[in-house]
């Protein structure tokens, strides 16, 4: 007798997300089965007391990435891109934590995979536009997670929580935030969608 093969959305998988920072940099575990999402841990790396001492601080995010790595063994890292601003000394420094973090996972032969902040957003909010505290709110209210605290602090860890989740509905195991996707939208409204008009090719990619 023949056993049919478990489909791979129904195994338990464990995703990190991280936001990255270089004096404080998020980061958070979550274990997803189908539509499942168990939140294993969201917490920061505080390095605002090593001072500017930027190879110190590289040092600790690698080591640290790699004790939660061999404590919660994740299949996939999610991590966002970093926010291209005005100051090309601070992008730089930030480009280098978010490598490390990256670094410390390839070694361990976990692949992953960045998003765009807005994406982020979009995924978890609805909107590319919320703010920190509007995603802290969302997640609250769609994983029941308890009040913090210390709000400003852990705004980071959320920020990780919320990369971790939109890998998540990325993968098409969830709907995403608030019912809203385009595959929806069409089948909502057939009315919609451009009729091919007679007599015209379709134009070649080259």
């Amino acid at each position: 007798m023949i056993l049919p093969i478990a489909s791979t959305d129904l195994l338990p998988k464990v995703i990190m997300g991280v936001d990255p920072g270089t004096n404080i940099m998020g980061y958070a575990l979550i274990e997803v089965q189908g539509q499942r999402v168990k939140v294993l841990r969201y917490d920061v790396i505080d390095m605002q007391k090593m001072g500017s001492n930027h190879a110190l601080k590289l040092k600790k995010i690698f080591e640290r990435m790699l004790e939660l790595i061999d404590e919660f063994l994740p299949d996939e890292l999610a991590i966002e891109a970093p926010f291209y601003g005005v100051n090309v000394q601070s992008m730089l420094k930030l480009g280098r934590a978010q490598g490390m973090a990256i670094a410390a996972c390839l070694s361990r032969q976990i692949p992953y995979v960045e998003y765009a902040p807005t994406k982020v957003k979009q995924s978890v909010t609805g909107t590319g536009n919320a703010t920190k505290e509007q995603v802290a709110h969302m997640l609250r209210q769609t994983l029941a997670l308890p009040p913090i605290a210390e709000a400003s602090k852990f705004l980071d860890a959320t920020d990780a929580l919320a990369v971790a989740l939109c890998h998540h509905y990325q993968k098409g195991n969830n709907m995403k935030a608030g019912g809203k996707s385009w595959g929806k939208f069409l089948a909502d409204n057939p009315s919609k969608v451009a009729k091919p008009v007679a007599g015209k090719k379709k134009p070649v990619v080259k």
